[in-house]
């Protein structure tokens, strides 16, 4: 049975699907990456996913055109981001429990609304066509070569936006001015303000962004992952990428190699799912076990950290 896992691991295929599944944990991640360097924790990430699933796949439908779709979930995303920064910005609601809204709205929203607009009962199955699913693309001379091709090319046109991404938000965080401005108000929002920097606008800023890319994880989820809404789309995802953004040290590269980490764990559920005399129970909860693993060694390490500090100070 070993044996039979490790010859798996070590397939093309698995491999392939590694940067399948990493990629709306990635989108998440970076989305928690850019709030919480605003000094602001975006815990509806689970919520705002599926809502922009959701959506995304009824704007394809209705338009017939699978980049609209993608368009209109950004759009979703960015206002319900929005919707979390009003209520915790403007209401002074605590941040954690507009998310927790967020995330509780969409579980019995999204099944309303799905009704609503469609007739749908719990799934858009047979609203889905070909040209409403986002394209896989074959990048030119890489996908002849051996290996390599099967493992970099063909897949969808946002899992190398995924991947992309993590170069532009470092880019933006640490290259720019607005990304400054950002680093600086979650650093210190008082000493930000003191020199001019407008708190709540930075904030809001990235919520937005925030948002932006949840919509993009959303869409990501439903237009090409799963190939239609469900009610168990997201399956979770929110939440390991907030874990993901934790064991990054909340660092664009760092957040990707961990979100790495969690789309080996959750190919490797899959694909050890069909050997024989594994128990089920344990393959389910793979990916959160290595979740709780992960945070536990970050715990540690911090801690480790923080008494170097005291006893420096000492």
């Amino acid at each position: 049975m070993f044996e039979q896992i490790i010859t798996m691991v070590f397939q093309t295929d698995f491999a392939f699907s590694i940067f399948r599944i990493t990629a709306p944990i990635l989108f998440a991640a970076l989305a928690a990456v850019v709030a919480e360097k605003a000094g602001v924790v975006n815990i509806g990430l689970e919520g705002i996913m599926l809502i922009c699933g959701l959506f995304g796949t009824l704007f394809s439908f209705w338009t017939q055109s699978w980049f609209i779709g993608v368009l209109g979930a950004i759009v979703v995303g960015i206002l319900l981001a929005l919707m979390i920064g009003f209520f915790a910005l403007k209401l002074h609601t605590d941040i954690i429990l507009a998310g927790i809204a967020v995330n509780t709205m969409s579980a019995g929203g999204t099944i309303f609304l799905l009704y609503l607009f469609t007739g749908e009962r719990g799934n858009t199955a047979s609203l889905t066509s070909s040209n409403i699913l986002i394209p896989t693309i074959k990048i030119p001379g890489l996908h002849q070569i051996p290996i390599l091709g099967d493992i970099f090319s063909g897949h969808a046109v946002l899992t190398y936006v995924a991947f992309l991404l993590v170069f532009l938000i470092w880019v933006l965080l640490y290259k720019t001015s607005i990304g400054l401005q950002i680093r600086a108000v979650g650093e210190n929002a008082h000493a930000a303000e003191s020199v001019g920097v407008s708190v709540i606008k930075i904030q809001y800023i990235a919520l937005a962004i925030s948002g932006i890319l949840c919509g993009m994880g959303g869409a990501f989820m439903s237009m090409y992952y799963s190939q239609s809404w469900n009610t168990g789309l997201v399956a979770g995802r929110g939440f390991i990428a907030l874990a993901a953004q934790a064991m990054g040290r909340g660092e664009p590269v760092g957040t990707m190699f961990s979100s790495l980490l969690f789309g080996f764990a959750q190919a490797l559920r899959t694909k050890v799912s069909g050997v024989q005399g594994v128990s089920s129970n344990l393959i389910s909860a793979m990916p959160y076990l290595v979740t709780i693993i992960g945070l536990v060694l970050y715990a540690a390490s911090t801690m480790k950290k923080v008494k170097k500090i005291k006893n420096k100070d000492k």
